[in-house]
């Protein structure tokens, strides 16, 4: 399974189309975690896996819950579950959907963490960066796994790769 995740852009609809038409039938999904502020009617929609953020006006879903092979990934943008305040609401949101992985945004900053079996990642915001890494000027993540390991990659807007920032997880 490899999947692209994106968040917050904000109205920044040209890097979305840049990342669509760059992963597009390349990779199993393209997901965003909300904070898009796309019309409900522009045609990206159809080519992303999307969730309703705090500052979108179209009415998006709340969640976003996918099966891909034999992982279940479950999108948010996590202000429901107040990520600003830790992961445990999101955690047991996502125990209650049985997701192995869980895609979320609204925070800024990108992380990516493994517990009990679950794999949690923020793509951070690809418009609209804050905290440590605030500096890249924006990112997304690529995620790819396989029997036995999670690997995390975070990308800048100009689609390098972050070498500090690839993360693996055994699974």
């Amino acid at each position: 399974m490899k999947i692209v995740v994106v968040s917050d852009s904000h109205g920044d609809r040209q890097i979305v189309q840049e990342i669509v038409d760059r992963y597009v039938d390349k990779v199993d999904g393209i997901f965003h975690c909300g904070d898009s502020e796309l019309s409900i009617d522009d045609p990206l929609i159809d080519k992303l896996h999307i969730v309703q953020g705090n500052m979108d006006l179209a009415a998006f879903a709340d969640h976003d819950l996918e099966t891909i092979g034999d992982q279940t990934v479950l999108t948010v943008h996590g202000h429901h579950q107040n990520v600003n305040s830790g992961l445990l609401n999101l955690e047991l949101y996502g125990r209650s959907l049985s997701a192995n992985i869980v895609l979320f945004g609204h925070t800024h900053q990108l992380t990516a963490t493994f517990d009990d079996h679950i794999l949690f990642v923020n793509p951070g915001s690809i418009s609209q960066p804050r905290g440590e890494y605030a500096k890249i000027g924006g990112t997304y993540a690529l995620i790819d796994s396989d029997d036995q390991q999670y690997t995390v990659q975070y990308y800048n807007r100009r689609f390098q790769p972050l070498n500090n920032l690839k993360l693996h997880f055994t699974h």
